[in-house]
C-alpha cells in the first residue's frame, strides 16, 4: 500500500493558521500592553510628584537650617556686641575669653574675632591668624558693614588666603562708630551643605549673585556652568523651584533651587534622574521583564493552540473528505451491483436458450436414423458439457444476481459459512485465473448473528480481492475458516488467511489508515481496508491482521452473536 494521507501543510491551512495566530496575538496583547502602558504611566506621575516632593522638603529643612545656623551666629555676635562696652572688647584678652567661651558653647564655628573702628583698623584680635593692626578700609565688606546694622558677607579669601565669609555687627559709643567681627569656619558652613546627599550622585551647593560658589560641591562644575545656574534666580516660586532638564552629557539632572540669605545666597541640590527615578526605573523594568515574558508564553501559545486547532480542523476535514469518498465508493459498489444484475440477465437468457437446444439435440439424437452414426459417443460427450457448463454457467450468474439484490445495509439473521461460501462462489472463477485455489474450513453448528450481509459481503470480498492482488504473478492458497472464538465469548472468528508476499512490518500499524495504499496509481484509493474496519467497528466487533514479509497475511474478524436464549427471545417477540 501507497501512503496518500498528506499532513495539513496546504496553502489554505498555512493562511488560517497565521490568521488565528494574529487574532489570539492582538486579543492578547491589546489589553495587556494597554493595562501595561496605563500602570507605568500613572505609576511614573505619582512616583515623579512623590520624588520632587520629597526633594523640596529636604532642600526646605536644609535651607531652614542654614539659615538658622546664619542667624544664630549673627545672635552671638549681637549678644557680644550690645552687652559689653567698646573699651572690654577693645582688650585682646577679653576677647580671647570670649571666643574661647563660644568655641566651648557652639563648637569651632568661628574661627577669630576681631573689634575695627570706622577706618578699618582692627584695634583688637582674637584668633590663630597674625591679623593684629590689619587695615579693612579697602575690603568691600568692611564699607558695606559699616553702613549698615549687621552684615553677612559672602564667602571670599581675605588677607588669610583661605575662603571664610564674617559677620559683622556695627556699634557706637560717644567717640565714634566700630564694628565687632566674627569669622565663620568655612569648613563647619560647608558641612551643612555637604550633609545634603541623596542617592549616589544627589548633592547641594551654594552660589551668590554673581555665580560664585559659597560652597565646595562635591563635583566639577564648571564656573559657565555655574553662572548658568543664575537663572533659577528668575523662575524661583515661593523662594523655592523644582526643575528638570537635560545636562551637557544628556542625561536628565533634577534640580531643586531655594534662596538664602535674605534671598542673596542661591542654594542649589542637584540629582541625576535616572537616580532619583531608581525605584521606578527598577519596577519598570521589572514590569517590561514579566510582559516580555507574558508576552513570549502568549506568542507561545497562540502557535500552539493554533497548530492544536488547525490539526482538529484539518482532522475533521480529512474524515469529511473520507466520508464522501465512502459515499462514493458505496455509490460505485451499488452501480456495480446494478450492472452485474444486468450482466447476469443478458448472460443467463443466451444461456437457458443454449441448455434448451442441447436438450433438444439430445432428443433428436435418440431417433434411428442417428443411432448407428460412428460419432454417436461423440455427439454425446459434448451434448453432456453443454449441458453441464450451461448450468455452471446459470450457477454463476445466479450467485451473482444474489450478490447484487443485496446491497443494502439492513441488518440480518445471517449463517456466516453460508455467506462465506456464496462469497467462495463469487471469487473462484477470478482465483483460478490467477492460479490461487481458495480452500474453506468451517466449524459446524456456529449460531446465526446479527449483521447487514451486503456489507459483510463487501468486507470478504475485499479481503479475497487483496489477497488475489498479492498473490496474483506468484499464485498461491487463500485459506478461509470459521470457528467460535476462545478468547472472546460469545463471538465468532472469521479468518482470511494467504501464503502470498506478506506485508513490511513498517506498514502494519497504517493498514487501515484511510487513502493508505501500496498499489500503484489507479489501482487503488487505500479506502478498502479502511471501509471494512468501520463496518466491523459498527457491527460490534473487532478486525486485526499479522504479517510477515514471504510468509504471508492472516486476517481475523471477530463477531459478535446472541446467545440461544436471547435469539429465541427474540424470535418469539417477533412471532
Amino acid at each position: 500500500m501507497e501512503e496518500n494521507n498528506q499532513k495539513p501543510r496546504s496553502p489554505y491551512y498555512r493562511s488560517l493558521m497565521r490568521r488565528m495566530v494574529a487574532v489570539v496575538i492582538v486579543v492578547s496583547f491589546t489589553p495587556m500592553i494597554l493595562i501595561t502602558w496605563g500602570f507605568l504611566y500613572q505609576f511614573k506621575i505619582l512616583y515623579h510628584e512623590k520624588v520632587y516632593a520629597h526633594l523640596e522638603e529636604l532642600v526646605q529643612k536644609h535651607q531652614q537650617n542654614i539659615d538658622v545656623f546664619l542667624k544664630e551666629k549673627l545672635a552671638d555676635v549681637k549678644f557680644l556686641a550690645t552687652n559689653f562696652s567698646f573699651d572690654q572688647l577693645s582688650n585682646e584678652q577679653f576677647l580671647k575669653q570670649k571666643l574661647i567661651s563660644l568655641d566651648k558653647e557652639h563648637g569651632p564655628v568661628i574661627t577669630d574675632l576681631g573689634i575695627i573702628d570706622e577706618k578699618g583698623i582692627q584695634l583688637a584680635y582674637a584668633g590663630p591668624f597674625k591679623l593684629e593692626k590689619a587695615n579693612y578700609e579697602a575690603a568691600d565688606w568692611f564699607r558695606k558693614s559699616i553702613l549698615s546694622e549687621y552684615y553677612i558677607s559672602d564667602v571670599f579669601l581675605g588677607l588669610r588666603g583661605h575662603p571664610h565669609f564674617i559677620i559683622a555687627v556695627r556699634n557706637e559709643n560717644e567717640e565714634q562708630s566700630w564694628l565687632l567681627r566674627a569669622t565663620i569656619n568655612f569648613e563647619a558652613f560647608n558641612s551643612l551643605v555637604e550633609n545634603l546627599r541623596v542617592g549616589t550622585t544627589g548633592f547641594a551647593f551654594i552660589l551668590n549673585r554673581e555665580g560664585k560658589f559659597q560652597t565646595k560641591p562635591s563635583i566639577n562644575i564648571t564656573e559657565t556652568q555655574a553662572k548658568g545656574y543664575l537663572k533659577e534666580y528668575m523662575q524661583l516660586k515661593d523662594n523655592r523651584s523644582i526643575t528638570e532638564e537635560s545636562h551637557l552629557n544628556g542625561q536628565p539632572i533634577i534640580h531643586v533651587s531655594s534662596l538664602l540669605k535674605n534671598e542673596e545666597w542661591l542654594m542649589i541640590f542637584q540629582q541625576n534622574a535616572s537616580d532619583a527615578f531608581r525605584d521606578f526605573i527598577h519596577a519598570r523594568r521589572i514590569a517590561l521583564v514579566i510582559s516580555f515574558v507574558g508576552g513570549c508564553a502568549i506568542i507561545t501559545m497562540a502557535f500552539l493552540m493554533s497548530r492544536r486547532m488547525v490539526k482538529i480542523i484539518a482532522k475533521r476535514d480529512e474524515e469529511n473528505k473520507m466520508m464522501n469518498q465512502q459515499v462514493i465508493e458505496t455509490g460505485k459498489l451499488a452501480s456495480i451491483g446494478e450492472l452485474a444484475a444486468g450482466i447476469a440477465h443478458e448472460i443467463n437468457n443466451p444461456v437457458a436458450i443454449m441448455v434448451e437446444e442441447a436438450g433438444w439435440i439430445e432428443d433428436l439424437l435418440e431417433e434411428e436414423e442417428f443411432q448407428n452414426s460412428k460419432n454417436m459417443e461423440e455427439f454425446r460427450r459434448a451434448l453432456t458439457q453443454i449441458n453441464t457448463q450451461g448450468k455452471r454457467c446459470k450457477g454463476i450468474t445466479h450467485k451473482l444476481l444474489s450478490f447484487a439484490r443485496k446491497t443494502d445495509s439492513r441488518v440480518h439473521d445471517v449463517e456466516v459459512n453460508a455467506l462465506i461460501t456464496e462469497i467462495v462462489g463469487i471469487s473462484a472463477q477470478m482465483a483460478k485465473y490467477s492460479n490461487i485455489n481458495i480452500e474453506t474450513e468451517f466449524e459446524e453448528g456456529l449460531p446465526y448473528i446479527e449483521i447487514s450481509p451486503s456489507e459483510m459481503q463487501q468486507v470478504l470480498l475485499n479481503l479475497i480481492n487483496n489477497a488475489i492482488y498479492a498473490m496474483e504473478k506468484t499464485g498461491g492458497t487463500i485459506k478461509i475458516g470459521t470457528k467460535l472464538s476462545q478468547l472472546e465469548k460469545d463471538h465468532i472468528v472469521i479468518i482470511v488467511e494467504d501464503n502470498g508476499p506478506g506485508i513490511p512490518e513498517s506498514n502494519l500499524p497504517r493498514i487501515f489508515d484511510p487513502f493508505f495504499t501500496t498499489k500503484p496509481v489507479g489501482k487503488g484509493t487505500g479506502l478498502g481496508l479502511s471501509i471494512c474496519y468501520g463496518i466491523i467497528q459498527k457491527m460490534g466487533g473487532k478486525i486485526d491482521v499479522h504479517s510477515a514479509v514471504d510468509s504471508g497475511t492472516r486476517f481475523r474478524i471477530w463477531i459478535p452473536f446472541q446467545k440461544e436464549d436471547q435469539q429465541s427471545t427474540k424470535h418469539e417477540s417477533n412471532a
